[in-house]
């Protein structure tokens, strides 16, 4: 019985990520989301509580996505944006619920993972910095930001672009990177 409760769980979690990163919080129907996971209102609701909570279960799990898949390493930062870019280019739905966190959650706090994770980062570049590892023309803050940014380009633009994405994205980023070190 245990092994049906967590795969329901599984269910409407994989199936909420889809409906939360097409429509957002406002447009996700919890109809769609069940039907989706093969499931019903009912089960959303006793596992997760509300459509906001399924929202922020959902997006916990993207957070523990990237934070897991993709782990700093201040002696390569390029190759850390081409592995985050190639993520997102993967699941482009992890940018969608970002974008839709920050659109519609902007007075919440910080989800506190993604918060820990991002302060960890900053912390990990400034002992970099301080060790001549990295160089310091740019606070640490300021240069985990435009690695994320150029990790993200990808993503982030409009299908009026789509003739500039090629295969070689993620050689791209890397290289925008290196650069924007000074190397």
């Amino acid at each position: 019985m245990q092994r049906d409760a967590e795969a329901t769980r599984k269910r409407l979690l994989e199936a909420a990520i889809k409906e939360f990163a097409a429509y957002g919080i406002a447009g996700a129907r919890v109809d769609r989301i069940a039907a989706a996971a093969d499931s019903n209102k009912a089960q959303i609701y006793h596992y997760y509580g509300s459509k906001d909570q399924l929202f922020d279960a959902a997006f916990e799990a993207i957070v523990t996505q990237v934070v897991t898949q993709t782990p700093l390493d201040v002696h390569d930062l390029p190759g850390y944006a081409a592995l985050l870019a190639a993520l997102y280019d993967e699941h482009p739905e992890i940018m969608r619920m970002s974008d839709w966190q920050r659109l519609e959650r902007s007075g919440d706090a910080p989800v506190p993972l993604a918060a820990a994770s991002v302060q960890s980062k900053i912390d990990e570049i400034a002992r970099a910095q301080a060790e001549g590892i990295l160089p310091g023309h740019y606070p640490a803050g300021v240069l985990l930001v435009l690695v994320l940014q150029l990790a993200a380009t990808w993503v982030s633009i409009g299908p009026e672009f789509a003739a500039a994405k090629d295969s070689e994205r993620g050689t791209y980023v890397a290289d925008a990177v290196h650069r924007l070190l000074g190397r």
